[in-house]
């Protein structure tokens, strides 16, 4: 029948969601990235692997991809989406504060690795154009194995895991210009000089990038503010995949690459306070997409080539490897690092990164480099970030910490460091939540709010305040709006039920959480004790401490014994609620003084 899919055609897509859902927990599992497990398989299910064996062992067919090329097309948006949740993590504000570390320390690593990189290559007789190629692709490391290692083990916000992540966003920011000379290089090799017609070719670019940033100031926070007052899941979804891929081709109708626009993109949602529930929403196609890409890296691997040359590509791989390692090392110790977090963010910056096979795949296309050289070249760039993960291991070794988040001592903090992380997570952001985040002002400490009315974020930022559009049931949210490094959580919502769902995730996600929790009523509150709330406070219990207190002052108690007895009650009230046996304050607060 006309318009019939044969269920064949969906294979590579079900081995690849099979691939997924097998590597995904096995090396989460194994404390080791997941992207190292896409890669191998990649080279395992792909022509240059199984698929080599399936002319002679027919059934082979039905366990290897065969067509890469269907596969790499949906692999880009990879690192489109990863660009994206990378501008989503900065601010300009934060670029500004960072700018020694990110344009001083980055630059000099990028500029030093490619020079010495692109020096070798010609010495070895690679053409100026080429050895350039070379030199770029090898010089910039791999943000995404790097970054998910310094979360795992909880050191992005040490000394060495924020030098480390400057260097990294210099790398990405350098990624386009390196491919816009790469485009002006290959036209100059097709015969065309560098005229003022050949710079000119590249102005829809730049009024690509103008446009982007000004339709972006001027459309994306309306857009979003109209959807998220729908309040619907799916529209909101469907709005950030629009903003995403809609930059992305922009850009690349206008001549530069889909991940720059992507980038500009979530820059501009950085400043917005719908930045959190877009990272939410938007991670698990990043995560996604991005085993897809490195599994297509997997896939164009040649690997007969370490075996026809094993001592060239693993020449090649040691002296990345090396020359990172001594570059990155010394830059950190010229820039006030000390020696143990200079040892560390050099070790993790020593491996070759994810760029090298879109950088070295635009020179071949290009015809810059050659595709023996480039593939060579390739595969020497992927195993040296394959040892990423051991080399990460060893810096940590090295500096005398635990390879685990715990018992990792602290560093000096580095200079112009972004502004200090809240103390105090705000949920809901109506009228209690206002005045709370009032009063923590007024004690001068700093406080973040998220709420889900759009209209209420909207009053609630034109003040003045931290405050983001989001779900706050979900963990993750949470985590972004910066759970993980709060000293409490205070929950103002009105919504019972949203209320117990808040405070259960929160407890769940951090046992030794100060979470306080507003009450409708006292059956309300002592649920919330059981659900883990170290203070509930109800609303009825409270309205009738406060007519007792106006009445008891206008009748002419004196004022010392009012509030002594007002407090006696409210702790009565308190002890009442909250059981030995239930979660909340009073039993943890028992259980830590039993300990000490």
């Amino acid at each position: 029948m006309e318009g019939h899919v044969s269920p064949g055609e969906y294979k590579d897509v079900i081995l690849f969601l099979a691939t997924a859902g097998v590597i995904v927990p096995l090396f989460r599992r194994w404390r080791i990235s997941p992207i190292l497990g896409f890669l191998g398989a990649g080279v395992v299910l792909g022509p240059y692997g199984l698929g080599a064996l399936s002319a002679t062992y027919g059934w082979l067919s039905y366990v290897t991809i065969d067509n890469p090329d269907e596969l790499a097309q949906l692999a880009e948006f990879g690192v489109v989406f990863l660009l994206f949740m990378i501008g989503l993590e900065l601010s300009w504000e934060r670029l500004r504060l960072m700018r020694r570390w990110v344009f001083g320390l980055g630059a000099l690593q990028v500029s030093l690795c490619l020079g010495a990189i692109a020096s070798a290559a010609l010495a070895l007789g690679q053409p100026p154009a080429a050895a350039a190629a070379i030199g770029a692709a090898l010089a910039l490391s791999s943000t995404a194995v790097v970054m998910q290692i310094l979360t795992e083990h909880k050191r992005q916000h040490s000394a060495a895991g924020r030098a480390t992540f400057s260097v990294l966003l210099f790398q990405d920011l350098a990624v386009a210009p390196i491919l816009v000379t790469l485009a002006i290089l290959g036209r100059g090799a097709d015969g065309e000089t560098f005229s003022p017609r050949l710079l000119l070719a590249f102005a829809p670019a730049l009024m690509g990038v103008l446009l982007l940033v000004v339709f972006g100031r001027l459309l994306l926070r309306p857009m979003l503010k109209s959807v998220a007052r729908a309040k619907s899941e799916e529209m909101f979804m469907a709005a950030c995949l629009l903003v995403v891929i809609g930059a992305g081709l922009v850009s690349a109708l206008t001549g530069l690459s889909m991940a720059l626009g992507a980038f500009i993109a979530g820059l501009l949602l950085a400043e917005t306070e719908y930045r959190h529930e877009v990272e939410v929403t938007i991670e698990p196609f990043k995560g996604l997409l991005l085993g897809m890409f490195f599994l297509s890296i997997g896939i164009g691997l040649d690997l007969s080539l370490l075996a026809a040359q094993p001592l060239l590509i693993l020449g090649i791989a040691g002296g990345v490897i090396a020359l990172n390692l001594s570059v990155v090392f010394l830059l950190s110790r010229v820039f006030g690092l000390p020696w143990r977090g200079a040892v560390e963010a050099g070790l993790l910056l020593a491996g070759g990164g994810e760029f090298a096979y879109v950088i070295l795949s635009a020179a071949m296309g290009e015809g810059i480099v050659g595709r023996p050289i480039g593939q060579t070249i390739l595969v020497a760039s992927t195993i040296s970030m394959m040892c990423i993960p051991l080399l990460a291991a060893l810096g940590l070794k090295l500096g005398g910490r635990k390879t685990a988040g715990q018992g990792i001592a602290p560093e000096p903090p580095l200079r112009d460091e972004p502004p200090e992380t809240p103390r105090v997570l705000v949920v809901g952001y109506g009228r209690v939540g206002k005045l709370v985040g009032d009063m923590l002002g007024r004690h001068n400490i700093p406080w973040v709010a998220a709420e889900r009315d759009p209209r209420l974020v909207e009053v609630g930022r034109h003040a003045g305040g931290a405050i983001f559009f989001g779900d706050a049931s979900r963990a993750e949210f949470l985590k972004r709006c910066g759970l993980e490094t709060a000293l409490a959580l205070v929950v103002t919502m009105d919504a019972p039920e949203g209320v117990e769902a808040i405070v259960a995730t929160a407890r769940e996600t951090r046992p030794d959480l100060i979470i306080v929790a507003r009450a409708r009523d006292a059956r309300q509150a002592q649920r919330l004790y059981e659900l883990g709330a170290t203070d509930a406070v109800p609303e009825t219990v409270e309205a009738s401490l406060q007519l007792s207190e106006a009445v008891l002052v206008e009748i002419g108690v004196p004022m010392g014994l009012i509030i002594a007895s007002i407090h006696e009650r409210r702790d009565e009230f308190r002890k009442a609620l909250n059981r030995p046996e239930a979660l909340g304050g009073r039993s943890r607060r028992y259980r830590r003084a039993t300990e000490s």
